[in-house]
């Protein structure tokens, strides 16, 4: 048993430092076609340079490189934590590092040349399709295998998010990507028309429900009460919280395909359970807030914890307005405008990034031993990230309304008062307004990757010791 003393830590280590990696990536590329939308000729007239072939590459980097990298590695390191054990398989865990890392780079080399599957978060053809099924059912492997073997009988609710969101996404992904290949690179849906659309927005909400928040949810759960030193607000609160939400998440796909060929009773469906999925939301980010009880003043002195707390609110903003878009008479007005833009990204950056850069600025001085860098420049990265988020997502929601408005106004004979190009034009400014904002969030990345490099240069890397076995109930 002397092997078994301490936790890998190896593997968190390498997801660890790659997700502030692809952040850096992912997010120049999102600042590239941004600057795109409102200057067109940076794209230099050259097809693998053009916004339609990178912002595939924008949206696979943050969502699957970053984002994945960040829950792969929180949740090795919390399931290891709070099972008291090693993790299971490490062979499998490495091929699941190694693995992802090669889906990453075969995304960047396939979707700038042009070669999709046309599928929104889902347009890797069928051979990087397999591959993304191989390392994810090892990663289940590992994480449920390292749960069996537990010493302790409790399983910790931050366990539960991660091993709905692993199982989901499977799911999600091996029926989405169901097709019939027609060549090494190139095959066609198993599913044509309305049921094509239909499989596919089951699987692209379900992408935000369980990748982007249930995954994340689990990190809420582990890294909050850690870096307040308080317990979670309400621990029934948190189990209520998790099944409201994986039962209700599953229906709400249909949303985003009101006013199409969809049946309109599924639209509705879609739309109530949207609705619903607001109780379960809110109860969560409440959990997550109300952990600071009696530790409020924490957050003055504290800029790791602002991160996770600040994000835990962009996540109630976020639920707040996913609903209310859901609903068909809102987005007769928002949809296919610049409003679901900035939506998604009160989300991505606000929810989804801030929550990642707090735990990994929590986990990366204790996985090398050191204290980090500065706390200044984590104080720097907070103001930057945060002016950057506020810029894009309100330039975005008046772009998006002012659109709607525009699209939708009639003269009294019945002809459209603007013509499409005149829309475009009024949305200039706002699209230069989100560059900047983007610019401020991908230079608060690279302020935290700077200040990562300093902490772990010529760090000894540490294994933390497991404490000795013992079976007792946690609560």
């Amino acid at each position: 048993m002397v092997e078994q003393a301490t936790y890998n830590y190896k593997v968190v280590r390498q997801f660890a430092i790659m997700a502030i990696v692809w952040a850096i990536v992912g997010m120049a590329v999102g600042v590239f076609i941004a600057a795109q939308l409102a200057w067109p000729a940076l794209n230099f007239d050259t097809p693998w340079l053009t916004f339609s072939r990178l912002r595939p590459l924008h949206t696979n980097a943050v969502i699957f490189a970053f984002g994945g990298c960040a829950l792969f590695a929180t949740s090795y390191y919390v399931v290891q934590r709070t099972c008291h054990t090693r993790l299971f398989a490490e062979k499998l865990a490495n091929f699941t590092f190694w693995g992802w890392q090669l889906v990453i780079v075969l995304a960047a080399i396939t979707l700038p040349l042009g070669i999709t599957q046309s599928k929104e978060y889902a347009e890797l053809e069928w051979p990087i399709d397999i591959l993304i099924a191989v390392v994810w059912v090892s990663y289940a492997v590992v994480f449920f295998g390292t749960i069996a073997k537990r010493t302790v009988k409790h399983i910790y609710v931050a366990n539960w998010f991660y091993g709905a969101f692993i199982i989901t996404i499977a799911m999600l992904h091996i029926f989405n990507n169901a097709s019939v290949p027609v060549s090494a690179l190139k095959s066609y849906s198993a599913y044509a028309g309305v049921q094509d659309a239909m499989i596919q927005w089951w699987y692209g909400h379900n992408a935000v429900g369980f990748f982007l928040t249930a995954g994340f949810l689990g990190m809420m759960y582990y890294f909050v009460p850690k870096q307040a030193g308080r317990p979670v607000y309400s621990y029934r609160l948190s189990i209520v919280h998790f099944w409201a939400l994986i039962f209700t998440y599953i229906w709400a796909g249909p949303h985003h395909l009101h006013y199409t060929a969809l049946p309109d009773w599924t639209q509705t469906l879609g739309m109530v359970m949207s609705l619903i999925l607001l109780a379960p939301s809110w109860g969560g980010m409440i959990n997550g807030i109300m952990t600071l009880s009696g530790a409020w003043e924490k957050l003055r002195t504290d800029p790791v914890l602002r991160f996770l707390i600040v994000s835990i609110s962009f996540y109630g903003m976020s639920t707040f307005e996913g609903p209310m878009m859901a609903i068909k008479t809102v987005n007769a007005l928002s949809h296919y405008t610049d409003w679901t833009i900035g939506h998604v990204h009160s989300g991505a950056l606000g929810w989804v990034a801030l929550v990642s850069m707090g735990s990994l600025y929590y986990l990366i001085p204790r996985l090398f031993g050191r204290e980090l860098y500065s706390l200044k420049l984590v104080e720097l990265h907070f103001w930057v990230a945060t002016i950057g988020v506020v810029l894009y997502i309100s330039s975005m929601w008046v772009s998006g309304i002012m659109q709607g408005l525009m699209w939708r106004a009639t003269n009294s004979d019945g002809t459209l008062t603007y013509s499409f190009v005149e829309s475009v034009q009024a949305m200039h400014p706002f699209y230069v307004t989100r560059t900047i904002g983007g610019a401020f969030f991908l230079l608060g990345a690279i302020v935290m990757a700077y200040n990562v490099w300093r902490t772990v240069a010529g760090a000894q890397a540490v294994d933390a010791k497991i404490p000795e076995p013992q079976l007792v109930h946690a609560h």
